[in-house]
């Protein structure tokens, strides 16, 4: 608490012609108006929405309730946003970690090719990224054999052998592969592992070069010193801006509409608005919905940054050097008096 001295020094242990003690200070708590001001204007605030919640017409609390608990809208939360939430962060976070490395890598082919994947999963808009991917048909059409998996060049080689045949093991259909679901996650995937590299990478610069090198002291390999000793010294910075990433991410399940994705909360709450002429009631409803699922994912970051961080600047740790440094100048005092 921050205090200030309103009382002169006394000197009440003064000897002679020896050092003086210091008197006693009457100390008083340092005023705070702004901070009071600011609390009652909050109050004030808060109270005033409270009672337009409660007391406007225009919240329809009971249809808001029966619209959140709708069996489409249930289905499309769990099978459609959460499912392509954490679908999209795990392709996002293995390719963000894997982009991450390549772009530290000594090999210049291996980092410019992870610039080039960031710079343009960067630049381009995960709305427009995602009608493209639904519109992948075009250059994938089953007349010409749709999305064919297997030796690349697998045709060329064959005619340069006078042969036909593609060397495809199997093929796909883009227009049905792309335009659902399944399309929506691998677009936000590979948007997201662009945004996860960065952060993998700044995570990893954040260790210490020395871990790495005492651990090639020890015989580790350059892979198995990554996995075992810095990313996890690493994971301390990368989690909680990788928590922000699967909030914003649950969020943008919202764009898979440009594909489109029917199976979508938004979308299933949208629906019904429009059918009943109460789109404010729905879109409070949403938001409502996305207040829940994000105040549980931020009680699993939470939990996952103290996991990680134990042992920087835990309480426990902090405690310990509270207790010290009270000792020290204890001691210090105390020989000071002799």
């Amino acid at each position: 608490m921050s205090t200030q001295s309103t009382g002169s020094a006394s000197a009440p242990g003064s000897t002679g012609g020896g050092a003086e003690r210091p008197g006693s200070i009457n100390a008083v708590p340092v005023r705070h108006p702004g901070r009071w001001l600011a609390v009652v204007v909050i109050l004030v605030l808060a109270a005033k929405g409270i009672q337009i919640l409660v007391t406007n017409p225009a919240f329809d609390w009971n249809f808001i309730g029966q619209a959140m608990v709708q069996s489409p809208v249930i289905h499309g939360l769990v099978a459609g946003t959460i499912v392509a939430t954490f679908g999209a962060m795990a392709i996002g976070v293995a390719l963000g970690v894997l982009l991450a490395v390549m772009r530290l890598s000594e090999n210049k082919v291996l980092s410019y090719a992870a610039w080039f994947y960031i710079w343009f999963f960067r630049g381009v808009p995960r709305y427009v990224l995602l009608a493209l991917m639904g519109a992948l048909g075009v250059v994938f059409p089953p007349s010409r054999g749709g999305l064919g998996v297997g030796i690349p060049f697998g045709p060329e080689l064959m005619k340069l052998f006078g042969l036909h045949g593609g060397l495809q093991v199997f093929s796909l259909d883009a227009n049905h592969l792309l335009g659902g679901i399944l399309g929506g996650i691998l677009g936000l995937g590979l948007s997201e592992a662009a945004y996860m590299a960065e952060i993998a990478r700044a995570g990893i610069l954040s260790v210490d070069p020395g871990q790495q090198e005492a651990a090639y002291a020890i015989g580790m390999s350059r892979g198995k010193a990554m996995w075992r000793v810095v990313l996890p010294q690493a994971m301390r910075v990368i989690v909680p801006p990788t928590g922000n990433e699967t909030i914003g991410m649950f969020k943008d399940t919202t764009l898979m509409t440009a594909l489109p994705v029917t199976v979508e909360l938004f979308y299933q709450l949208n629906n019904i608005g429009l059918n009943t002429f109460k789109s404010f009631d729905t879109d409070v409803a949403a938001i409502l919905w996305y207040l829940v699922i994000c105040s549980v994912m931020m009680f699993g970051q939470m939990h996952l940054e103290r996991y990680f961080g134990r042992g920087f600047g835990s309480k426990e740790q902090r405690r310990k050097l509270f207790t010290f440094k009270v000792k020290a100048l204890s001691t210090s005092d105390s020989g000071g008096h002799r």
